[in-house]
């Protein structure tokens, strides 16, 4: 089924006439179109993205089946929307609740010429959820690059760099080797700081006896990576390699069940387990795993509060870590495709404790 029938298919449960599709995400995955401005409309008969002049050369070459309107350098969208409205004598538009600014609310609900504006919830998020082969794909390139920048920075850590200069030299071995751009800002952080899961990477010196963990991904064709690698500068204490080892026992289990069917809560209770088990309850505070796709974060979630099932060609990452305040903590980090008997990991960096 195209994306257009599947559109439809929410017009039709919703009773509405129109959809007004404002995520870019959404607007990339139904139309192709990757500009950072603009509006989908789409109706039974018709779709259009409306855009500025920037990119309007670009809407018509990334997207097919679509018409293509110019919006006036007032970039007065409303005016445009309601042109194209009047003329399918639309009552009823779906607009998306979960995206909008309240503020651009505001703003459609006093300037279209409808009846009633229908929230949509997630109802075109949820059409990404399953991906399909050319994402995988492109996710599975993503993953490749990131395995590359791992590589090539064990062989460029020293003590004395700053994590800023780390997290520079992964961002510029991921763009020289095929990617367009970063899924996140990189976490680089060693020591102490490795014990916050999202550190910011700072003019921190990477000391011997420091756990340095590098959590990074890019952006191919669109599709975004991720990973998360912890080593140690220099001999890790018996009290990291415990750790360490912890957080790799609590992903391998988790690997070794996650499969389509299953529960994402139940995923995440497996590594959880055997991380407060070893002693570190209270130290795992995140969830267990999110998908990747177009986005960075999107649904389905492995975690404490998921309640829903994992389906085949989903996307997951499977990140247990260990965090103790004034001490270090630990992440590893993989990205999987969920499958009917398992799961294919796109991530192929060793896991074995490294100690440079």
């Amino acid at each position: 089924m195209n994306n257009h029938a599947r559109v439809i298919e929410i017009l039709d449960k919703l009773s509405i006439d129109a959809v007004l599709v404002s995520n870019g995400s959404n607007m990339r995955y139904l139309s192709g179109f990757s500009g950072a401005t603009g509006y989908l409309y789409i109706s039974r008969k018709k779709q259009v993205i409306l855009t500025d002049f920037r990119y309007t050369i670009q809407a018509t070459n990334e997207s097919l089946g679509f018409e293509v309107v110019e919006v006036d350098g007032n970039r007065d969208y409303c005016k445009y929307i309601n042109d194209i409205m009047h003329m399918e004598d639309v009552k009823l538009l779906g607009y998306e609740d979960n995206d909008l600014l309240c503020s651009s609310f505001v703003k459609l609900r006093e300037k279209l010429d409808v009846k009633e504006m229908v929230p949509l919830k997630d109802g075109l998020t949820n059409l990404r959820y399953v991906k399909t082969e050319y994402e995988l794909e492109c996710i599975k390139q993503a993953e490749a690059i990131g395995d590359i920048a791992f590589t090539k920075i064990l062989d460029i850590i020293k003590p004395g760099m700053t994590e800023l200069e780390v997290a520079a030299h992964l961002e510029f071995i991921m763009k020289t080797s095929g990617a367009s751009g970063l899924s996140f800002d990189s976490i680089v952080a060693s020591g102490v700081n490795s014990s916050m899961p999202h550190a910011t990477p700072s003019n921190k010196l990477i000391e011997n006896g420091d756990f340095l963990t590098m959590d990074f991904g890019c952006i191919y064709k669109g599709y975004c990576s991720d990973m998360t690698r912890t080593i140690v500068i220099g001999k890790a204490s018996d009290e990291q390699k415990k750790i360490y080892n912890t957080v790799l026992q609590a992903q391998l289990a988790a690997l070794d069940q996650i499969k389509a069917g299953c529960y994402g809560k139940d995923i995440d209770k497996i590594a959880r387990d055997i991380i407060d088990d070893a002693g570190y309850e209270g130290c795992f505070g995140h969830g267990l795993g999110h998908s990747v796709g177009l986005d960075i974060h999107e649904e389905p979630r492995c975690s404490v509060a998921s309640e829903g099932i994992l389906l085949p060609n989903v996307t997951m990452t499977v990140e247990p870590g260990i965090y103790i305040k004034d001490f270090g903590g630990v992440r590893i980090e993989d990205l999987v495709v969920v499958k009917e008997d398992g799961h294919v990991n796109f991530t192929h960096s060793r896991k074995e404790l490294i100690e440079l």
